[in-house]
């Protein structure tokens, strides 16, 4: 059991933690054996994603004044948050993912940029590519930009010398 001072420590680290964080998901993990709950925290780790479990009347006061506050109509029965703050698509494909075979975490909700999540828009972010593959896709952009503008400038040389190539012929043959 915590005692006071214990507590408030827990708020203002789990607020600050909150503040800081892109994306906050909640889910009910209630029927979660400890092997299930052990993978998925290994998963959300792994990516960089916090995952904690905390008392509901602690994190109402720690989510004032940060966008979990929208969330506080679902603070009810056993809760767990997950936190981002980097990639707001990497802790949405572990969830959705980690749901589809485990039928008894149930995401309940999530705050992203001051927006309230629904189970179906959490869904639809799972779906959009993550951070390192926009980045990827990004480079490869950049990457294109100057190989067709060298080719299309290597391209006016080779004309000029094609339509020279052709008047030397045009001479000789005459």
């Amino acid at each position: 059991m915590l005692n006071i001072s214990q507590k408030k420590e827990q708020v203002k680290r789990l607020a600050q933690e909150l503040s800081e964080s892109e994306i906050s998901i909640l889910v009910d993990y209630k029927g979660l054996d400890v092997l299930k709950m052990t993978d998925l925290r290994s998963r959300l780790r792994n990516a960089g994603v916090r995952i904690e479990v905390v008392k509901n009347t602690l994190l109402i006061r720690a989510s004032e004044g940060t966008d979990a506050a929208l969330m506080k109509e679902f603070y009810k029965g056993p809760n767990a948050i997950i936190l981002s703050t980097d990639d707001p698509v990497a802790p949405a494909k572990i969830l959705v993912d980690f749901a589809k075979d485990n039928d008894k975490l149930e995401i309940k909700a999530g705050a992203l940029s001051g927006k309230l999540l629904s189970l179906d828009e959490i869904q639809q972010l799972a779906k959009m590519p993550s951070r390192e593959e926009l980045l990827g896709q990004l480079v490869r952009t950049l990457n294109a930009v100057p190989t067709s503008f060298v080719t299309v400038l290597a391209g006016v040389p080779r004309a000029f010398v094609n339509v020279l190539n052709a008047i030397k012929d045009q001479k000789e043959a005459a």
